[in-house]
């Protein structure tokens, strides 16, 4: 019995906002009610955290990251344009097709999920006395591609023998999961959302800036502040030739100073990197993501078939942006966790947990062959 006991593992599930949005959707429920409702679902399991917390570390390094490369531009010529590393679609694609050539360019910034694997078999595992490999942690994704970024083996922790995300579900599945209980999730009672430095969460906070997380919004603003002084920068999306790719631009006196980019869907990024390689690309920083209209139309999202489709995705972005929009710099519970666990902004041991590194990969050499 005691040894059962010992092999019990913890079991911690993280939501993505945008899984939550697509459920809330599909459910006809507001975002707090879905985030409630699913929460008393998974109540088998022992702790049910929302991956907008993971995000602020993850915008904040990519804040920073951005900084340090457009100071070092001049000596390091593949510093900038800095691309967003989020998004694992488009990781695998860079990785499998463009090898070391476009590597350097992408951010080493860990994304959300990551960061999250980071804080749960990390500072929360010490939290609960517990070794990484006690834990089993479990997220909800709007993208089948997540599930391959966990199985990266930079994401394994060799002494514990253990993944930072041991298993991927994705909106889709967790649908699923509740046809097969037979459970309608607007039936179910709310229960309290957990944090990750305890006590209950009364309400949801989003990020600025869009359902794939805000970062190109984050990081200009944070640009302009720190490299030009200018405070409080407005943001103006230029569509070019469609909609998933749009550009900002930071002028002053006429002087372009910043030019970033969204980038969204495999069209958008192919002659993206043909810029890039033509050596004709005018961009600071390009947020790139695989899926045309970002996350919230991933592909583990729920679908609807035909015309409908459409105003599914406009009332998923709706419910997405309808939260308070939270400031990562002024999130007491993230300060407290870079002082007290990372030991500081910037600090050695942030780079460590917060950052990764990519790999060329060799075609027949491949174990994650997929196909695009």
């Amino acid at each position: 019995q005691a040894a059962a006991a010992h092999e019990q593992k913890l079991v911690v599930v993280s939501v993505s906002p945008q899984s939550r949005a697509s459920l809330a959707a599909r459910c006809q429920l507001g975002l707090l009610e879905t985030a409630q409702k699913l929460t008393t679902f998974l109540k088998g399991v022992h702790h049910v955290f929302d991956t907008t917390f993971s995000r602020n570390f993850s915008l904040l390094e990519s804040q920073q990251e951005f900084v340090r490369r457009f100071r070092r531009q001049a000596e390091d010529k593949k510093a900038l344009p800095m691309l967003a590393s989020a998004c694992p679609g488009w990781i695998c694609y860079a990785e499998k097709t463009h090898g070391s050539f476009i590597l350097p360019h992408i951010s080493t910034t860990k994304s959300p999920q990551q960061v999250m694997g980071s804080l749960v078999k990390g500072y929360f595992a010490e939290q609960q006395h517990l070794s990484p490999d006690r834990i089993y942690h479990v997220t909800v994704m709007p993208c089948y591609d997540k599930k391959l970024e966990a199985s990266r083996p930079d994401f394994f922790n060799q002494e514990y023998q253990t993944r930072d995300v041991d298993c991927v579900i994705t909106t889709g599945e967790v649908l699923k999961l509740l046809e097969q209980e037979g459970v309608s999730l607007s039936d179910l009672d709310p229960s309290p959302l957990d944090t990750m430095l305890g006590g209950a969460a009364g309400q949801l906070s989003s990020h600025r800036g869009g359902g794939s997380g805000g970062f190109l919004e984050h990081i200009f603003s944070h640009a302009a502040r720190e490299l030009f002084g200018i405070h409080g920068a407005s943001i103006h999306y230029k569509p070019l030739k469609n909609k998933d790719f749009q550009e900002v631009t930071l002028e002053r006196d006429g002087e372009v100073l910043l030019q970033f980019a969204l980038a969204y869907g495999f069209r958008n990024i192919q002659n993206l990197v043909q810029k890039l390689k033509r050596g004709k690309c005018p961009y600071h920083y390009v947020e790139v993501m695989a899926c045309p209209s970002g996350c919230l139309n991933g592909g583990g999202q729920i679908k609807l078939q035909g015309e409908s489709s459409k105003e599914e995705l406009q009332q998923v972005e709706r419910l997405y942006e309808s939260l308070r929009a939270e400031v990562p710099e002024e999130n007491q519970a993230v300060r407290e966790l870079y002082e007290r666990w990372l030991g500081g902004w910037g600090s050695e041991r942030a780079l460590q947990v917060l950052h990764t590194q990519y790999h060329a990969v060799h075609r027949a050499s491949s174990a994650l062959s997929i196909k695009w």
